[in-house]
């Protein structure tokens, strides 16, 4: 991190510990520095989801920064679930430095699989809208972060890489792209070496997206 950014991650790791301290155990409260995403787990309060500091960031954030700095919105009281399978609440508040850039985040945990045992007077507490429940994976290495989200992405398509043709690959490129991928270092290189091709052509087929996105948005005010 940046040194005239240090007062804007202290301020986010005495957030976590005294939440923590107010929730209990079956609370965990994360501090991400975005500065290097392979290991952006620099504070953890509590655990309830097994990671340690070094972890790298989740799927889910990587998504929701993939939209652009400005797009790219706080994620309120969404639906979970630990390796092991319980059940969490999470929240997750983007930190943003003086020029409103997001540079880290500040991810909430809290597991809530007694508590939904009980039901009843604790309904309204573990209710979820199906609109609020959202996909989040909490990877231990940076490796299968980029491992899932080919995984996902090629499932579809219900062919070996080496047989899809370069539309096919061009459009895994690009939700990849849209997944945040790219935003990790190395992907590049591994999403090359399943799909069969140099890293540079993954670049062109990058360079052939932003150009197809750009006459879209053209198209759209037209």
């Amino acid at each position: 991190m940046k040194k005239k950014d240090q007062h804007i991650f202290d301020f986010a790791i005495r957030t976590a510990d005294m939440l923590v301290k107010m929730f209990g155990p079956h609370c965990e409260v994360g501090v991400h520095d975005f500065a290097d995403f392979k290991k952006s787990l620099i504070h953890l309060a509590g655990n309830v989801t097994g990671r340690s500091i070094g972890a790298p960031i989740t799927d889910l954030v990587l998504n929701e920064l993939a939209k652009g700095n400005h797009e790219a919105e706080d994620l309120a009281n969404y639906k979970t679930q630990t390796p092991k399978g319980n059940v969490m609440k999470s929240s997750t508040v983007f930190l943003r430095d003086e020029h409103n850039k997001i540079i880290g985040a500040l991810c909430m945990n809290y597991d809530i699989s007694l508590m939904m045992q009980f039901g009843g007077v604790l309904e309204t507490l573990t209710n979820f809208n199906e609109e609020d429940t959202k996909d989040e994976t909490f990877f231990t290495s940076v490796q299968d972060i980029v491992h899932e989200m080919v995984e996902q992405v090629l499932q579809p398509f219900k062919k070996a890489p080496a047989s899809m043709t370069i539309d096919e690959k061009i459009e895994a490129v690009k939700r990849l792209e849209e997944k945040g991928t790219f935003l990790i270092k190395g992907a590049n290189e591994y999403v090359a070496s399943i799909l069969g091709v140099s890293k540079f052509t993954i670049y062109n087929y990058l360079q052939k997206i932003k150009v197809m996105n750009e006459n879209e948005n053209t198209h759209e005010y037209v």
